[in-house]
């Protein structure tokens, strides 16, 4: 059974996708039962992000089960696994032997019969974790960023590559790009349909974000995995970590180029409390591109703010907005507007549904390069904020900074109840760029 499940994942062709592809989040299979062509997942990060990314994956083809899933967090992982049974039924199929737990369970999970990998832990792991998956031969769908430091970010792009060789699918969780409101209006742009564009101004202006309380249980390295948004070796910071889809959008419009330089700034104006590390609450910076275009990125996460969640096209000819919150996708160019008024698609369904349908048809998404370019971008961003200098987008990737100590370091940490401070907040003007 197993061999022929393994062929049929390999030979099956385009005609197998009409009757597998389902598109409704909460449907499930009642009396599912696997087979030679059925799909096995596994996820790796339990989290809200994951338990989502896993639905969507069960829901985006008829003959697909979750039969593997890894944490370091047991009651993270149950909590997902009860919440995936109630809505997918027996379409979950993780027996005890395949529920892993600890720092080498993406090892274990990667190794076990699994045909497609999700990734969802936060992005200090991912560079490793990609690398395995696809040294194992697995597809891929991998959480965005890709990375919190430009090693990693090499490391990302190396595993792109050979997923490409290997022809596996390498899906990203840059969401936008898989919107069809987002997707028909930039390609207009990308077309003509404003000229040549010469600047774009993104924003990702926010609110706080969640916090979870210390508890007596938790020693100081599980008390910051819980928190791993306010740790920059774990996050990126929040321009890396959130503010991200917008500077993706900006590249996007800019046709994928990558900048030249970029200046900028950033700090800590209201969120000063201990309790949220050493990450930044606000970010601006300018990106500079080889034909005089800029990209103007303002982000923020502070509490009672105006929220804006937007991106502000304007080119030789005319002008685009996409505006996330208030679902606008408009172009005025040469005196005639246009205006999207299609279906507003589930985004986040349809990275899953294109993943397992270029799966079932044996062609390959590979979306490597420009994710780990965008991700780059952000990095950047934060470069030159933290250190207050202008930095070119060559010594950015280039950079031999590694934010973060080893997964193993990490690993240690958590088991043996050690600390990893990590650096304090950054200073424009003191912290060097390395």
């Amino acid at each position: 059974m197993e061999k022929s499940r393994r062929k049929f994942i390999k030979t099956t062709g385009a005609a197998a996708l009409g009757s597998s592809l389902v598109f409704n989040i909460g449907l499930s299979q009642k009396t599912f039962a696997a087979n030679a062509d059925t799909l096995k997942v596994g996820l790796v990060g339990c989290g809200g992000r994951g338990s989502g990314a896993a639905s969507q994956a069960l829901s985006a083809d008829s003959n697909v089960v979750l039969s593997a899933m890894a944490d370091i967090f047991p009651d993270r992982m149950q909590s997902s696994l009860e919440n995936l049974k109630s809505i997918h039924n027996d379409k979950v199929q993780v027996d005890p032997e395949h529920q892993f737990i600890g720092f080498d369970a993406y090892k274990k999970l990667i190794d076990s019969d699994v045909d497609v990998v999700l990734l969802a832990t936060p992005p200090v792991f991912r560079p490793d974790h990609l690398e395995y998956a696809i040294e194992k031969g697995k597809h891929v769908f991998c959480e965005k960023p890709m990375a919190v430091d430009a090693p990693g970010v090499r490391k990302i792009l190396a595993s792109a590559e050979e997923a490409k060789k290997k022809s596996l699918s390498l899906v990203s969780g840059f969401c936008w790009r898989y919107h069809e409101p987002k997707r028909e209006t930039f390609n207009r742009v990308l077309d003509g349909g404003i000229g040549d564009v010469m600047s774009v101004y993104n924003t990702y202006n926010t609110g706080e974000l969640w916090f979870k309380d210390r508890q007596p249980e938790w020693n100081e390295m599980q008390y910051k995995l819980r928190n791993w948004l306010y740790y920059n070796w774990l996050s990126g910071d929040h321009i890396m970590e959130q503010a991200v889809h917008s500077i993706d959008m900006m590249s996007w419009a800019f046709g994928d180029k990558l900048p030249v330089k970029a200046t900028g700034t950033g700090g800590r104006q209201k969120r000063t409390d201990e309790k949220y590390g050493n990450v930044y609450d606000h970010f601006a910076i300018v990106y500079e591109y080889e034909n005089g275009g800029k990209g103007f990125h303002f982000s923020r996460q502070q509490k009672d703010t105006t929220r804006s969640y937007a991106v502000d096209m304007i080119g030789t000819k005319g002008q685009c907005l996409v505006d996330c919150i208030k679902r606008k996708h408009e172009i005025n160019a040469g005196g005639e507007k246009w205006r999207y008024r299609g279906d507003d698609y589930d985004m986040y369904q349809t990275e899953h549904n294109e993943l397992f349908a270029s799966i079932r048809s044996g062609k390959p998404i590979n979306d490597g390069e420009w994710m780990s370019n965008s991700t780059m971008l952000a990095l950047m961003g934060r470069m030159v904020a933290y250190t207050g200098q202008e930095v070119t987008f060559e010594e950015a990737l280039n950079s031999n900074e590694v934010l973060s100590p080893s997964n193993e370091a990490i690993a240690t940490a958590f088991e043996m109840g050690f600390d990893w401070p990590g650096n304090n907040p950054a200073i424009p003007g003191e912290t060097k760029f390395f």
